[in-house]
């Protein structure tokens, strides 16, 4: 009896050990700051592009945006985002495809939060301010790389 209870303790601190492990490199995982400009325009199909720069670890990273829009989209603008970039490992975690769907409008200016994540698991917590004039509600993919 005392063999099976001991030995029961062993394979509970060896599955807690082994899911230590395993969750281990997301303990490890850090953050850095973004910012970036953003040229939206279109009629129904929108495409958008942009630049900025990722800063992680003292390091700055230029980073380029590219992405298509598809829904109801008319007039165009610019957004300039700033924000946090969390969940990453290192900067070329950042790159990839972030897909959002949304609604709005700006005459002007505007304000605008989005937040978004990639196949990475990077997760960017983003805020700006949006000039021009634009109506929109659409599906949208972002691409961003590092340059």
């Amino acid at each position: 009896m005392r063999f099976r209870t001991g030995l029961r303790a062993a394979l509970v601190a060896l599955t807690a050990a082994f899911a230590g492990l395993a969750f281990a490199p997301a303990a490890y995982a850090d953050s850095g700051t973004i910012s970036f400009s953003v040229v939206k325009a279109g009629f129904v199909i929108g495409g958008q592009g942009g630049r900025g720069v990722l800063h992680f670890h003292g390091r700055n990273y230029p980073v380029s945006i590219g992405g298509l829009s598809y829904g109801f989209t008319f007039g165009a603008s610019e957004t300039r985002f700033h924000g946090r970039v969390s969940h990453i490992r290192r900067a070329s975690d950042v790159a990839g495809v972030y897909g959002a769907a949304g609604a709005g409008a700006a005459i002007g200016r505007g304000a605008q939060a989005i937040v978004l994540s990639n196949q990475n698991g990077a997760v960017l917590t983003l805020s700006g301010e949006q000039r021009g004039v634009i109506v929109s509600a659409d599906l949208s993919g972002l691409a961003l790389t590092l340059r």
